[in-house]
């Protein structure tokens, strides 16, 4: 098989760096859509290349090949590929499936159990305030979803803050970003290096509910202190989600003393929220769909090689 079906794998290799790229200076909205199109698209390329190459080491086992009714010796002069690479690739597509079934089998548990919670819980017009001087806040997905917010939290908060903080959860139901999530996750269970893209979404999709909120309540400082806020009181009090795997609030990790770009997640979407807003660039997206063409080209070509190589050696 030629080259091609090597470059999806090492198109992975950009995941790190177009992780930063988009999180950092693309519109928050935009970067979700490109970073989870990245991590959907790189892992099944990159599964179906190292399926074609564990094809072609079957191609080559005496009896497989007996039974097929192909010559072997063909396959060795036609195909370059070395059956040790053929093994390896097969190994890690067999670890590549069982981390997707296993993460696909946990997100649907826990879409699952949100929706029934949801479900039983009644509330008005979406929001459900829990008795509980622990602050937390937190979209729960289900049909239709809630908004729950614990009364440490509105006491941590100012009314206005209030706001802030009610239109931020219900952007994340509204605009579906479990679904990102849980998309990004998938790949990047299917492929480690893919894990920069899944975090990467987790940080944007906050940013994309921050935007939303800044422009409900028309105040970029405010929803600015909000997010700083809430973050402080969670991080006193040491509050964490009762419901880790489908909760997507406000709430994130403080950063370390130093400069920004080795914050951690609230200080980054506080400083966004002070700045002007971002607009949606063209570049960026253009030069993430060019690796995603280039990726997709790849793998149909190197499909379109072993349908050849097929035909060559006489099935």
């Amino acid at each position: 098989m030629r080259l091609a079906v090597y470059l999806p794998l090492l198109l992975t290799l950009l995941a790190a760096p177009g992780a930063r790229l988009l999180a950092g200076r693309c519109e928050p909205r935009l970067a979700t859509w490109l970073l989870t199109l990245s991590a959907v698209v790189l892992a099944a390329a990159g599964g179906i290349s190292l399926g074609l190459l564990t094809l072609t080491g079957l191609l080559r086992v005496p009896e497989l090949a007996a039974a097929g009714q192909w010559s072997l010796g063909l396959a060795d002069r036609k195909d370059p590929v070395e059956l040790s690479v053929a093994a390896a690739a097969g190994l890690l597509l067999a670890l590549a499936a069982v981390g997707a079934a296993r993460m696909l089998w946990e997100r649907c548990r826990s879409l699952a159990r949100a929706a029934m919670d949801a479900a039983c819980l009644a509330a008005e017009d979406g929001l459900v305030i829990v008795d509980d001087p622990v602050p937390e806040a937190f979209a729960l997905p289900g049909l239709p979803g809630r908004v729950i917010v614990s009364t440490g939290m509105l006491e941590a908060l100012d009314t206005g803050e209030h706001d802030v903080l009610l239109a931020h959860e219900r952007a994340h139901l509204s605009d579906h970003h479990y679904v990102f999530v849980a998309l990004a996750q998938l790949g990047a269970a299917a492929n480690p290096l893919l894990r920069p893209l899944a975090t990467a979404v987790a940080y944007t999709v906050e940013r994309w509910a921050d935007e939303r909120a800044a422009a409900v309540t028309g105040d970029r400082r405010r929803a600015a202190r909000t997010v700083g806020k809430a973050a402080l009181a969670a991080h006193q009090s040491h509050a964490r989600s009762r419901i880790a795997t489908a909760a997507l609030g406000v709430l994130g990790v403080l950063g370390r003393d130093g400069g920004l770009g080795a914050a951690g997640p609230v200080p980054r979407r506080v400083a966004a929220l002070l700045a002007p807003p971002l607009t949606p660039r063209a570049v960026p997206a253009l030069v993430t769909m060019a690796v995603l063409v280039a990726a997709t080209w790849s793998t149909a070509d190197a499909v379109q090689d072993l349908h050849a190589l097929l035909g060559f050696v006489g099935i």
